[in-house]
């Protein structure tokens, strides 16, 4: 349990700055994506949602998606000492504060004020968990296109800690996306926690930096003092507030789960998509793709191997480039369509061939120095992902490559992402990792088996 009070001094912003935060990969979401999405922000005090997601609201409502409020408390606990006030007045202060910033932030966009007692949310899950769904069903999104937007569940605030759970627990029920935003944790946390390296960033354009200076600037309640009066000081530091004048903001980020799909439907799911189309993804005339291409290639650290397997070859674009790199290469897919492909485009080269073949379940025989697992593991449900890594750790050398890229964004119709297929590579292995490259769109992570040379 986290101990901490407004008034400690706290991990100064130029830690934060020099840490790795400021270079965390962006949320892997563009302005399309966006748009195509409604936003529920749930905030336990007035104030919160601007702290932690007032540049957020901004953008996405810039981007042209749905932005509801949930507001469970008034906050009217925030000045328990006040000599000048009562609970029932500053109550009517911050809601009045609440409804202006998040005006600014959103116009037009319903709140609701669900009127429970500040301090005491984890009384009140049940409530707050219907109020959360009904405001879900009343939006009429399609339960893939909802985010909820919630207080970091681990913040060290007790209210903060409750409704990031319930978030989570509604999220993960309905199939939602989750963002949480975190608000104490950077007072009380040091750098060198890790809790913060698994988040992801949001960058704000100055017009958003501004919308979110705003939207604190209206709860003076608690960026300026009641009055001169002992138990009216200030709430939020000019300290604390400067972990909230950041270009970007950062928040815990889950997909939504879009579907059920699992390696048993891949083969007809792509012969369908490679019947429409020679090359359904553009990979020889995709700047994107080659730049990928290239990047993959780069980032082996061998420059021969002696046989290498890749999962997912599709048309063989990829597979082409790696028989530079090895003197046998196998490289299968789940569709046959796509299989025949690649296999046209490999007929040429000696020691390589390309087979139908739907992972985990199958697994082609031998030992391989390399595996290349690129844009595939999240077509597999997670029980699968998992056999897939064991087929990889029986079937890879001591000391062999591993190599796994993947796309960053949702995955339509399936259950994982780019970051849950890597999430559970690591957890899975417990291999060293050579080296880690994340950009928006994608992540690419190489692993070394254990019990090479050293």
């Amino acid at each position: 349990m986290v101990t901490f009070s407004h008034t400690d001094t706290g991990t100064p912003e130029s830690a934060w700055a020099a840490s790795g935060v400021p270079s965390l990969p962006e949320l892997p979401l563009d302005a399309n994506e966006l748009a195509s999405m409604t936003f529920v922000v749930l905030a336990a005090h007035p104030d919160d949602e601007s702290l932690g997601a007032g540049g957020l609201v901004a953008k996405v409502q810039s981007a042209g998606a749905t932005v509801h409020f949930l507001l469970c408390t008034a906050g009217e606990a925030s000045h328990p000492e006040s000599r000048t006030t009562t609970p029932e007045r500053l109550a009517a202060v911050r809601l009045s504060e609440f409804h202006t910033a998040v005006s600014g932030l959103a116009p037009g966009a319903a709140w609701r004020f669900l009127e429970l007692p500040d301090g005491r949310l984890a009384a009140s899950r049940e409530r707050i968990a219907k109020a959360l769904q009904e405001t879900i069903t009343e939006s009429g999104a399609p339960a893939g296109n909802v985010v909820i937007v919630a207080p970091y569940r681990s913040d060290g605030h007790t209210d903060h800690d409750a409704l990031g759970s319930i978030a989570a627990q509604v999220a993960a029920a309905g199939g939602h996306g989750l963002l949480e935003y975190p608000v104490w944790y950077w007072l009380w946390a040091p750098p060198e926690d890790s809790t913060w390296c698994s988040w992801v960033r949001v960058p704000l354009t100055e017009d958003e930096q501004a919308a979110k200076a705003k939207a604190m600037r209206a709860h003076v309640s608690q960026t300026h003092p009641l009055s001169p009066e002992p138990g009216d000081g200030t709430l939020l530091s000019a300290t604390f507030l400067e972990h909230f004048s950041r270009p970007w903001e950062t928040f815990a980020w889950r997909p939504p789960v879009t579907g059920t799909n699992a390696a048993a439907d891949a083969e007809r799911i792509f012969d369908e998509v490679h019947a429409r189309a020679d090359d359904p993804w553009n990979y020889t005339t995709s700047w994107y793709e080659r730049r990928k291409r290239t990047l993959t290639l780069a980032a082996l650290p061998r420059e021969e191997y002696v046989r290498g397997l890749e999962v997912g070859c599709s048309i063989g674009t990829l597979s082409v480039e790696l028989t530079g790199r090895c003197r046998e290469l196998t490289a299968v897919d789940a569709s046959s369509t796509a299989a025949t492909r690649a296999r046209n485009r490999l007929a040429a080269v000696d020691g390589a061939e390309a087979r139908q073949m739907t992972v985990p379940a199958e697994w082609p025989e031998g030992a391989f120095d390399l595996v290349v697992v690129s844009e595939v593991g999240y077509y597999l449900a997670p029980d699968e992902l998992g056999r897939l890594f064991h087929r990889i750790s029986e079937s890879l050398d001591p000391g062999g490559t591993l190599l796994l890229c993947h796309w960053r964004h949702p995955i339509v119709g399936w259950q994982l992402d780019g970051e849950a297929v890597h999430t559970m590579a690591r957890g899975h292995l417990g291999w060293p990792v050579h080296g880690t490259y994340h950009e928006k769109d994608f992540i690419l992570e190489v692993f070394t088996a254990p019990g090479g040379p050293a």
